[in-house]
Formats: C-alpha cells, structure tokens, sequence
C-alpha cells in the first residue's frame, strides 16, 4: 500500500515520512544490517536473517501491491535514516491485524522517527479498516513501551525469558496491541 508523504521538523531536523521504492533496496539491506549491530533492542544481532538487495526489491513490490501492508521509511538528507513495517494476512482468522516492526539508526533517535513512523501507519490501519496492530518489544526498552501505551497499545501478553543478550542473561517479550473501535482514537 501507498501513503502519501508526510514533512516533519523536530529538534532541527527535517525528515519525510513516506512509502518505500525499490529503488532504496540497496539502501535498507545496508541499513538494516546497521541498525541490527546498534541495538539489542531487535530480534537479531548483526548479520542474522540478512536481507539482500533482491530480498528489499520483492518485500516492497508485495507490501506496496498489498493492501494488507505498508512499508515506511524515514528520509532526512537524501538518506534513508529509518523504515517500519505492517504485515498483514489473507487467512480470514487473522485478517482484522496487522503486526508491526520499526527501526531507527541510533544516531537519530530523539527526533520523534519511530514515532511518526508508528503514527502513521496507525492512521493508514484505521483508515483501511484494519482493527488491529500487534507488535512485540523488549521490556528493556522502557521508552518504547511508553510510547506505545501512549499511542493506544495495551499490554497482551509476556514472553517469559524470550531472548538471550550479549550479558548472557534472558530477558522477557512484551506483548502489545492496539485494537480500534469506535472508542480508540489515535496521537
């Protein structure tokens, strides 16, 4: 699916929210494999599950024809600085949701990306009668927990010692989902 771009200044920093083009494949690959050595925040560590060019080229030909997804991404100078996705299903069980997935290189995080990112694709999911987004998040990352409380997700579930991290200890999966009905209202 196609959104229309979206402008945003914050903190000094201009970016554009928008709908990805195979033409930046080459582009997310890099950055995906960036970002997986930034954080533990996300499911991999740096190099696993490596999506190459051709892999980028195929999940934005399907998301962009599917009206089931949306795939972001956030542009500040001419570079691709963060991207989320919504993926949805055909199976008629599970065709009311969405499950979505954000990622911001370290450098820009504070500026509201992963945010407007999230925004976004909850105003594309209530506007294409999507009644829910799930998302799973490391309870360590306390920021983005609160963040998702703020934006209408509730907790569902705990994955207990789901991951192991470079500490060698586990850690927990928080569950989340936001469902709309006539009562949620978004941002």
């Amino acid at each position: 699916m196609i959104i229309s771009n979206k402008e945003f200044h914050v903190n000094g920093l201009n970016y554009t929210i928008r709908s990805t083009i195979e033409t930046y494949a080459k582009d997310l690959s890099e950055l995906r494999l960036q970002i997986d050595g930034e954080t533990e925040n996300l499911d991999r560590e740096r190099g696993e599950s490596f999506i190459d060019v051709s892999g980028f080229e195929q999940l934005i030909h399907t998301d962009t024809l599917s009206p089931r997804n949306l795939f972001l991404v956030a542009v500040a100078d001419k570079r691709i600085v963060g991207f989320s996705r919504c993926e949805g299903t055909y199976l008629k069980r599970f065709s009311h949701k969405v499950e979505f997935g954000v990622c911001v290189l370290k450098d820009f995080w504070g500026y509201g990306i992963g945010k407007n990112l999230l925004k976004e694709s909850i105003a594309w999911a209530d506007s294409n009668d999507i009644k829910k987004i799930t998302l799973n998040v490391l309870e360590t990352n306390t920021k983005a927990i609160e963040l998702y409380k703020r934006l209408g997700f509730e907790i569902e579930g705990i994955l207990k010692k789901d991951k192991i991290l470079s500490d060698g200890e586990y850690y927990n999966t928080i569950v989340m989902g936001r469902f709309n009905d006539a009562h949620t209202k978004c941002c």
